[in-house]
C-alpha cells in the first residue's frame, strides 16, 4: 500500500522529522510512506491568505500522485477512532488504493482543494502546530496499520 502525505510548510524543527521518521520505518515492507513538503506561499507585499491558499493549492494538486484517494486534513472534517481509521486503512488496502493525505498551510486550504477530497479527516478539535499534525498523523497511521495486523502497539 502507498501512503503519501503533502504537507504545506518546510524547514520543521528537527524533532518533528525524527518522530515522522520514526514511525515511518516502524512500517514494514507492505506500506510505502512519502512525506512531501509543499512549499508555503510568502504573505506580505500585496499577497493575502485567499491567494496564498490559492497559490499552494495548485503546488499540491501538481504533487497528488495520479489516481489517489485523496484526504484532507479539516478542522470540520469527520473525526474518527483508531480503530476507525485502521478500517479506512483496510478497505483502501484491499482496493488497491494509493492514499494522499493532504495537510494545507498557515491559513488552511481553499474550498476547492476541499471538495476534491473524497473525505476530509481531523485530528482533534484543538488547533495543533503543523508539525505536530505530521508527527501524529504519522503516529495514527501507523497505529492503524498495528491495529490490522494485531500488533500489541495499540491498546483498547
Amino acid at each position: 500500500m502507498n501512503i503519501t502525505v503533502l504537507a504545506v510548510g518546510t524547514k520543521m524543527p528537527r524533532w518533528v522529522d525524527e518522530a515522522v521518521g520514526e514511525y515511518a520505518k516502524r512500517f514494514g515492507r507492505d506500506i510505502h510512506y512519502t512525506l512531501k513538503e509543499i512549499k508555503p506561499e510568502k504573505r506580505g507585499a500585496g499577497v493575502n491568505a485567499a491567494q496564498g491558499m490559492a497559490a499552494e493549492e495548485k503546488r499540491i494538486l501538481e504533487a497528488i500522485p495520479q489516481g489517489a484517494f485523496l484526504v484532507v486534513l479539516d478542522e470540520r472534517g469527520k473525526a474518527p477512532t483508531s480503530v476507525e481509521l485502521a478500517g479506512y486503512l483496510k478497505n483502501w488496502q484491499q482496493n488497491g488504493e494509493h492514499i494522499c493525505f493532504v495537510i494545507g498551510g498557515a491559513d488552511g486550504m481553499t474550498d476547492h482543494l476541499k471538495q476534491q477530497a473524497r473525505l476530509s479527516i481531523r485530528l482533534s478539535s484543538l488547533t495543533l502546530p503543523h508539525g505536530m499534525v505530521r508527527v501524529l498523523l504519522t503516529e495514527q497511521l501507523y497505529r492503524a496499520v498495528s491495529i490490522l495486523n494485531n500488533h500489541p502497539y495499540h491498546r483498547e
